[in-house]
Protein backbone atom coordinates (compact mmCIF):
# COMPACT_ATOMS: atom_id res chain seq x y z
CA UNK A 1 0.00 0.00 0.00
CA UNK A 2 0.98 3.24 -0.69
CA UNK A 3 -0.09 6.81 0.64
CA UNK A 4 -2.60 8.58 -1.69
CA UNK A 5 -0.46 11.24 -1.12
CA UNK A 6 3.06 12.37 -2.38
CA UNK A 7 6.22 13.51 -1.55
CA UNK A 8 5.87 16.89 -3.73
CA UNK A 9 3.16 17.90 -1.54
CA UNK A 10 5.02 16.91 1.56
CA UNK A 11 7.55 18.96 0.19
CA UNK A 12 5.25 22.02 -0.57
CA UNK A 13 3.54 21.50 2.83
CA UNK A 14 7.14 21.88 5.17
CA UNK A 15 8.36 24.52 2.39
CA UNK A 16 5.52 26.76 3.67
CA UNK A 17 4.77 25.69 7.52
CA UNK A 18 8.58 26.23 8.91
CA UNK A 19 7.47 29.90 10.92
CA UNK A 20 4.27 28.28 11.46
CA UNK A 21 6.08 25.09 13.48
CA UNK A 22 8.76 27.59 14.98
CA UNK A 23 5.82 29.22 16.79
CA UNK A 24 3.79 26.59 18.31
CA UNK A 25 6.09 23.71 18.15
CA UNK A 26 9.72 25.26 19.19
CA UNK A 27 11.38 28.06 18.22
CA UNK A 28 14.50 26.44 17.27
CA UNK A 29 13.14 24.63 14.85
CA UNK A 30 12.60 20.99 16.15
CA UNK A 31 9.47 19.32 15.22
CA UNK A 32 8.92 16.09 16.62
CA UNK A 33 6.97 14.62 20.30
CA UNK A 34 7.73 13.56 23.32
CA UNK A 35 8.27 11.04 25.98
CA UNK A 36 7.00 12.28 29.40
CA UNK A 37 7.88 11.29 32.93
CA UNK A 38 8.55 12.50 36.10
CA UNK A 39 11.62 14.11 35.03
CA UNK A 40 9.14 16.34 32.39
CA UNK A 41 6.18 16.73 33.99
CA UNK A 42 3.56 17.52 30.90
CA UNK A 43 5.97 20.55 30.07
CA UNK A 44 6.18 19.78 25.72
CA UNK A 45 10.33 20.74 25.34
CA UNK A 46 11.41 18.62 27.75
CA UNK A 47 9.69 15.62 26.88
CA UNK A 48 11.02 16.48 23.24
CA UNK A 49 14.48 16.72 25.08
CA UNK A 50 13.65 13.46 26.58
CA UNK A 51 12.97 11.40 24.07
CA UNK A 52 16.48 12.55 22.42
CA UNK A 53 18.12 11.55 25.27
CA UNK A 54 16.37 8.46 25.47
CA UNK A 55 17.21 7.02 21.57
CA UNK A 56 20.66 8.24 22.05
CA UNK A 57 20.79 5.55 24.77
CA UNK A 58 18.62 2.96 22.55
CA UNK A 59 20.83 3.39 19.51
CA UNK A 60 24.12 3.35 21.83
CA UNK A 61 25.25 6.57 20.00
CA UNK A 62 28.73 7.64 20.53
CA UNK A 63 31.76 9.25 19.63
CA UNK A 64 32.25 6.88 16.68
CA UNK A 65 28.79 6.66 14.85
CA UNK A 66 28.64 8.44 11.82
CA UNK A 67 24.53 8.94 12.35
CA UNK A 68 22.27 9.26 9.46
CA UNK A 69 19.36 11.78 10.52
CA UNK A 70 16.58 10.76 7.87
CA UNK A 71 14.45 13.37 7.91
CA UNK A 72 16.68 16.41 9.70
CA UNK A 73 14.03 19.45 9.06
CA UNK A 74 15.87 22.28 10.10
CA UNK A 75 18.96 20.63 11.28
CA UNK A 76 18.26 21.46 15.19
CA UNK A 77 18.27 17.51 16.69
CA UNK A 78 21.00 17.10 14.31
CA UNK A 79 23.48 19.85 15.43
CA UNK A 80 22.19 18.89 18.72
CA UNK A 81 23.25 14.95 18.31
CA UNK A 82 27.16 16.07 17.08
CA UNK A 83 27.39 18.11 20.17
CA UNK A 84 25.90 15.53 22.69
CA UNK A 85 27.33 12.33 21.59
CA UNK A 86 30.33 13.47 19.50
CA UNK A 87 29.54 11.14 16.57
CA UNK A 88 29.24 12.87 12.94
CA UNK A 89 25.96 13.38 11.67
CA UNK A 90 24.48 13.50 7.97
CA UNK A 91 20.99 14.94 7.47
CA UNK A 92 18.79 14.69 4.75
CA UNK A 93 15.47 16.18 3.85
CA UNK A 94 12.65 16.29 1.51
CA UNK A 95 12.37 20.21 2.28
CA UNK A 96 14.92 22.44 0.51
CA UNK A 97 14.04 25.54 2.78
CA UNK A 98 14.54 23.35 6.05
CA UNK A 99 17.85 22.49 4.52
CA UNK A 100 19.17 25.80 3.73
CA UNK A 101 18.38 26.45 7.47
CA UNK A 102 19.74 23.73 8.51
CA UNK A 103 22.73 24.53 6.74
CA UNK A 104 22.75 28.38 7.86
CA UNK A 105 22.42 26.80 11.28
CA UNK A 106 25.50 24.59 10.95
CA UNK A 107 27.63 27.77 10.13
CA UNK A 108 27.00 29.33 13.07
CA UNK A 109 28.32 26.15 15.38
CA UNK A 110 32.12 26.61 16.71
CA UNK A 111 34.84 25.21 13.61
CA UNK A 112 34.72 21.52 15.78
CA UNK A 113 31.25 20.68 15.46
CA UNK A 114 30.73 22.21 11.60
CA UNK A 115 33.45 19.56 10.67
CA UNK A 116 31.27 16.77 11.92
CA UNK A 117 27.89 18.13 10.14
CA UNK A 118 26.75 17.98 6.66
CA UNK A 119 22.93 18.75 5.49
CA UNK A 120 21.89 18.39 1.67
CA UNK A 121 18.56 18.08 0.03
CA UNK A 122 17.12 14.33 -1.17
CA UNK A 123 14.67 11.69 -0.51
CA UNK A 124 14.40 9.01 1.76
CA UNK A 125 13.49 6.55 -0.93
CA UNK A 126 16.76 7.39 -2.98
CA UNK A 127 19.44 8.45 -0.66
CA UNK A 128 22.50 9.57 -2.40
CA UNK A 129 24.82 7.55 -0.17
CA UNK A 130 27.25 4.50 -0.77
CA UNK A 131 26.09 1.06 0.37
CA UNK A 132 27.06 0.73 4.22
CA UNK A 133 27.97 4.09 4.19
CA UNK A 134 26.80 5.21 8.21
CA UNK A 135 27.04 2.99 11.52
CA UNK A 136 23.59 4.31 12.57
CA UNK A 137 20.48 5.61 11.03
CA UNK A 138 18.18 7.99 13.12
CA UNK A 139 15.13 9.30 12.55
CA UNK A 140 12.06 11.16 14.53
CA UNK A 141 8.63 12.05 13.14
CA UNK A 142 9.52 11.32 9.44
CA UNK A 143 8.65 7.84 7.76
CA UNK A 144 4.82 8.32 8.13
CA UNK A 145 5.38 11.23 5.48
CA UNK A 146 6.73 9.43 2.80
CA UNK A 147 3.87 7.29 0.72
CA UNK A 148 6.36 4.34 0.11
CA UNK A 149 7.16 3.26 3.74
CA UNK A 150 9.07 -0.13 2.43
CA UNK A 151 10.80 1.66 -0.09
CA UNK A 152 12.37 3.51 2.87
CA UNK A 153 13.27 0.33 4.98
CA UNK A 154 15.26 -1.42 2.25
CA UNK A 155 17.04 2.52 1.85
CA UNK A 156 17.97 1.95 5.10
CA UNK A 157 18.94 -1.25 5.52
CA UNK A 158 21.04 -0.79 2.63
CA UNK A 159 23.46 2.67 3.99
CA UNK A 160 23.46 0.73 7.26
CA UNK A 161 26.59 -1.04 7.73
CA UNK A 162 26.86 -4.92 8.96
CA UNK A 163 25.67 -4.20 12.55
CA UNK A 164 24.46 -1.41 12.29
CA UNK A 165 21.43 0.37 14.77
CA UNK A 166 18.43 2.12 12.85
CA UNK A 167 16.48 3.63 16.05
CA UNK A 168 12.99 5.98 14.88
CA UNK A 169 9.79 6.77 15.91
CA UNK A 170 6.55 6.74 13.51
CA UNK A 171 3.09 6.97 13.30
CA UNK A 172 1.14 3.76 13.05
CA UNK A 173 -2.63 2.92 12.10
CA UNK A 174 -4.34 0.44 14.89
CA UNK A 175 -7.33 -0.36 12.64
CA UNK A 176 -8.04 0.58 8.87
CA UNK A 177 -10.98 2.36 9.03
CA UNK A 178 -11.35 5.43 11.28
CA UNK A 179 -14.16 8.16 11.86
CA UNK A 180 -14.48 11.40 9.82
CA UNK A 181 -13.03 13.26 12.40
CA UNK A 182 -9.93 11.23 12.47
CA UNK A 183 -9.32 11.38 8.64
CA UNK A 184 -10.02 14.99 8.80
CA UNK A 185 -7.34 15.76 11.84
CA UNK A 186 -5.15 13.41 11.61
CA UNK A 187 -4.83 11.82 8.37
CA UNK A 188 -5.64 14.79 5.85
CA UNK A 189 -4.30 17.45 7.92
CA UNK A 190 -0.68 15.38 7.61
CA UNK A 191 -0.91 14.08 4.52
CA UNK A 192 -0.82 11.11 5.53
CA UNK A 193 -2.21 7.25 5.44
CA UNK A 194 -0.01 3.98 5.76
CA UNK A 195 -0.81 -0.20 6.10
CA UNK A 196 1.28 -0.76 9.03
CA UNK A 197 0.09 -1.07 12.63
CA UNK A 198 2.29 -1.01 15.72
CA UNK A 199 2.57 -5.10 14.92
CA UNK A 200 3.05 -5.33 11.39
CA UNK A 201 5.84 -2.38 11.11
CA UNK A 202 7.65 -5.06 13.41
CA UNK A 203 6.59 -7.28 10.87
CA UNK A 204 8.06 -5.18 7.70
CA UNK A 205 11.61 -4.35 9.78
CA UNK A 206 11.82 -8.13 9.70
CA UNK A 207 11.16 -8.72 6.77
CA UNK A 208 13.42 -6.19 5.05
CA UNK A 209 16.48 -8.69 6.74
CA UNK A 210 16.30 -6.45 10.39
CA UNK A 211 16.65 -7.86 13.75
CA UNK A 212 14.48 -6.11 15.80
CA UNK A 213 15.94 -5.55 19.39
CA UNK A 214 13.31 -2.98 21.15
CA UNK A 215 9.89 -2.00 19.75
CA UNK A 216 7.54 0.45 22.12
CA UNK A 217 4.50 1.31 21.60
CA UNK A 218 4.63 5.46 22.93
CA UNK A 219 1.11 6.14 21.76
CA UNK A 220 -0.10 7.50 25.39
CA UNK A 221 3.14 10.17 24.58
CA UNK A 222 1.73 11.17 21.31
CA UNK A 223 -1.85 12.14 22.86
CA UNK A 224 0.07 13.98 25.60
CA UNK A 225 2.28 16.15 22.86
CA UNK A 226 -0.46 16.73 21.42
CA UNK A 227 -2.75 18.56 24.62
CA UNK A 228 0.44 19.90 25.17
CA UNK A 229 0.56 21.31 21.48
CA UNK A 230 -3.12 22.27 21.76
CA UNK A 231 -2.23 24.72 24.97
CA UNK A 232 1.00 25.88 23.26
CA UNK A 233 -1.10 27.03 20.39
CA UNK A 234 -1.54 31.20 20.10
CA UNK A 235 -5.18 32.11 21.52
CA UNK A 236 -6.78 35.47 21.14
CA UNK A 237 -4.64 37.03 18.35
CA UNK A 238 -5.98 39.34 16.18
CA UNK A 239 -3.73 38.73 12.60
CA UNK A 240 -3.24 36.64 9.30
CA UNK A 241 -2.61 33.68 11.48
CA UNK A 242 -5.63 33.67 13.61
CA UNK A 243 -7.80 31.46 11.44
CA UNK A 244 -4.66 28.77 10.53
CA UNK A 245 -4.22 29.26 14.67
CA UNK A 246 -8.10 28.21 15.24
CA UNK A 247 -7.83 25.46 13.23
CA UNK A 248 -4.53 23.93 14.50
CA UNK A 249 -5.97 23.74 18.10
CA UNK A 250 -8.99 21.96 17.04
CA UNK A 251 -7.06 19.47 15.31
CA UNK A 252 -4.42 19.06 17.72
CA UNK A 253 -7.03 17.58 19.78
CA UNK A 254 -8.73 15.95 17.60
CA UNK A 255 -5.84 14.43 16.92
CA UNK A 256 -5.08 13.64 20.77
CA UNK A 257 -8.58 12.35 20.58
CA UNK A 258 -8.06 10.06 17.49
CA UNK A 259 -5.08 8.78 20.09
CA UNK A 260 -7.68 8.01 22.49
CA UNK A 261 -10.22 6.37 20.12
CA UNK A 262 -7.17 4.20 18.86
CA UNK A 263 -7.04 5.39 15.66
CA UNK A 264 -4.23 6.88 15.74
CA UNK A 265 -0.72 5.23 17.38
CA UNK A 266 3.17 6.02 17.95
CA UNK A 267 6.06 3.65 18.34
CA UNK A 268 9.49 3.75 18.80
CA UNK A 269 11.63 0.82 16.88
CA UNK A 270 15.25 -0.44 17.69
CA UNK A 271 16.73 -2.81 14.96
CA UNK A 272 19.90 -3.64 14.06
CA UNK A 273 21.57 -4.90 10.44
Amino acid sequence: MSSRFTEQETETYYDAEDAIYRTVWDEDGSVHWGYFDESTGTDFLKGCANLDRIMVEKGAIGPDAHTLDLGCGNGTTAIWLAGFSGCRVTGIDLSGVRVDNAKADRERQAPELQERLAFEKASATDLPFPDRAFSHVWSQAVIYHVPDKRAVLQEVYRVLDDGGIFVFDDLVKPKPEVSPEAQRFVYDRLLYDTEFSFQSYQDALKAQGFELLEAHDISSHLRQSYLCLADRTPKGTNNEHTEHYEWLTAAYLGTAQAVENNELGWGLYICRK
